[in-house]
């Protein structure tokens, strides 16, 4: 089985593309021309893409990939009105080019990565910023290749996401670092609800997938849309005690020093459609341990 990833230098990509090497597919990984690829997996091949649609589209057609994993985005939690055309040249135009690639090499299926963001108070559609935006924009633009081919075209909507060897400058790595360092960190109240899932299982909902759009069940998940979402959510305040409980470490928090962003999600997406026989099996406190496992041992050596 032949896939194309796009986003692999990612935190979730090169995870992905990992695992699904292990599996014994063929992973191809498209990059912009001068991208990093020193993380990926020395297993997947690398094409790198100098955005011309027509090289593009030749390179779908000489590799004849039975399917695509879609997780490249620029994501900007606000923006100003210089960066609108760099959230649709990366956000639409960018996947609708791949998937005009799509159409015309007859690949099989296409799995888009949406966000929450998309679903602010629960609404069908209500996007939480222009980030969010486009993300819905690209869905509502893959329906005219999803009626005018056979491409099968599905999407998996993530929220919040941990695990190691995570680079970027989210929550937990935040905590880690004053856990570490006994730095004070100004949040917000603390009263939005967190919906965070581990790496492990992200994965796991991608691979399910894949398995699916491999078989002859794939129909059955054409424009279908799921949600990755954790079976322990709770405020963030709740979260920082479960970390602290699992470190003992003290987080120098300084609650409500910062405002609420603007459109602050307070209530992630509820009820949304999992991966049929996907469940998160990774708790909270099991994948916080993770996270600590070198600063744990040294912690009981010295007890």
């Amino acid at each position: 089985m032949k896939i194309l990833v796009t986003g692999g230098t990612g935190f979730i990509g090169r995870n992905l593309v990992r695992k699904l090497v292990e599996k014994g597919y063929e992973i191809h990984c498209i990059v912009r021309l001068n991208s990093n690829v020193s993380n990926i997996d020395k297993r997947a091949k690398i094409f790198r893409h100098d955005g011309n649609i027509d090289l593009l589209i030749d390179f779908f057609q000489s590799q004849k990939f039975d399917g695509v994993v879609h997780l490249a985005s620029l994501f900007l939690a606000s923006h100003t009105r210089y960066d609108i055309e760099n959230l649709i040249l990366s956000n639409i135009k960018f996947g609708v080019e791949l998937l005009e690639a799509c159409k015309i090499s007859n690949v099989k299926w296409f799995i888009n990565t949406g966000t929450f963001w998309q679903n602010y108070k629960n609404e069908r559609y209500n996007p939480v910023n222009l980030y969010a935006a486009t993300k819905e924009a690209f869905e509502v633009i893959a329906k005219y290749y999803t009626e005018t081919s056979e491409l099968i075209f599905t999407t998996i909507k993530l929220n919040d996401t941990y695990g190691n060897d995570d680079t970027r400058n989210k929550l937990f790595n935040l905590w880690k670092k004053i856990a570490l360092s006994g730095e004070v960190l100004e949040m917000s109240p603390g009263e939005q609800i967190i919906d965070i899932c581990h790496i492990d299982d992200v994965i796991n909902a991608y691979e399910l997938l894949i398995e699916y759009l491999n078989s002859n069940k794939r129909y059955e998940f054409k424009n279908k849309t799921y949600v990755v979402t954790s079976n322990e959510r709770m405020s963030l305040k709740k979260l920082a005690e479960v970390f602290e409980k699992v470190t003992n470490k003290k987080l120098n928090i300084k609650w409500g020093a910062r405002p609420y962003r603007e459109r602050e999600v307070m209530i992630p997406l509820e009820n949304g459609e999992v991966v049929p026989n996907w469940k998160p099996k990774v708790s909270l406190e099991e994948g916080i341990k993770k996270l600590f496992e070198e600063e744990l041992k040294c912690q009981q050596k010295s007890n």
